[in-house]
């Protein structure tokens, strides 16, 4: 599969290859279970011997700082990316036709084997399998979010399995210190505005990041706790996406959402 720049950055084109053909291993061996932090094991492979051969082509190899620079016409699938200050990551990227170059930063299922009810630290850095189910790490996403001026898409899947579309034209989350608190710009679509709202109960544009051990949402009491997983509540929501088995969004569907994507790339207006 492509990953991105092949130019041979000072090594043998060899030594990238093999280098890219091992991250995607590892990415298939590793990133299977439930819950699974999904960037230790890629972690792991950095923290190699300078004088191994491969992890030196790995620590070398320009990778793209998000998919929207990963090579025209690639196909659609697992990527590796280095966000500006950071090390090389995992992420799922959608390529497909002229409206491609997202980077996938969630995705989930009515079916989906994880649990979603996770702690802070799990949702910072990232869990699931980046073939299926993930969410990318809460710290990821803000990192490839201040790169440039990026849009959203929320991809729903209703009750009857229709894919709708939820479009704002400005996205950011900010550092962990403002509670990665979510910057949402102008909605288009058709699966509805479920992120923002005049109702400061089920408004999630502005809000920060809550979990079941981080309480940062507007409602006496936690609604990540209450709603099984964490999310930008206020008191408590309008759309959920990270839950097991209740996805939902606005009045399209309401817990009986078939599943949902997240993806992000720069706006067009740089």
């Amino acid at each position: 599969m492509p990953l991105g720049d092949r130019r041979s950055g000072g090594h043998s084109w060899v030594d990238t290859m093999v280098a890219q053909c091992l991250v995607l291993l590892v990415s298939v061996l590793v990133l299977t279970a439930p819950g699974y932090s999904m960037h230790a094991q890629t972690l792991n492979i950095f923290k190699k011997s300078p004088s191994n051969t491969l992890a030196t082509a790995l620590k070398k190899t320009s990778w793209p700082k998000d998919c929207s620079e990963v090579s025209a016409g690639s196909p659609s699938g697992v990527y590796v990316i280095q966000p500006t200050g950071l090390h090389p990551i995992l992420v799922s990227c959608e390529m497909d036709g002229r409206d491609g170059g997202w980077t996938v930063i969630q995705r989930n299922r009515q079916s989906t084997e994880i649990t979603w009810a996770e702690s802070w630290s799990t949702y910072k850095h990232g869990f699931g399998n980046v073939h299926t189910e993930y969410w990318l790490g809460t710290e990821y996403i803000h990192q490839i979010s201040k790169q440039k001026v990026y849009q959203v898409r929320f991809v729903i899947w209703d009750a009857s399995n229709n894919t709708k579309f939820a479009d704002y034209n400005f996205f950011a989350v900010e550092d962990e210190s403002h509670g990665y608190r979510l910057r949402l710009g102008t909605y288009s679509g058709t699966a509805g505005d479920a992120m923002d709202s005049d109702n400061p109960r089920n408004v999630h544009n502005n809000m920060k990041f809550s979990t079941k051990d981080r309480d940062q949402d507007t409602y006496r009491g936690n609604c990540a706790s209450r709603s099984g997983g964490g999310w930008w509540y206020s008191a408590c929501y309008a759309a959920r996406l990270n839950v097991k088995g209740g996805i939902t969004w606005g009045s399209l569907c309401n817990g009986n959402c078939k599943a949902s994507a997240i993806l992000i790339k720069p706006a067009p207006y740089q």
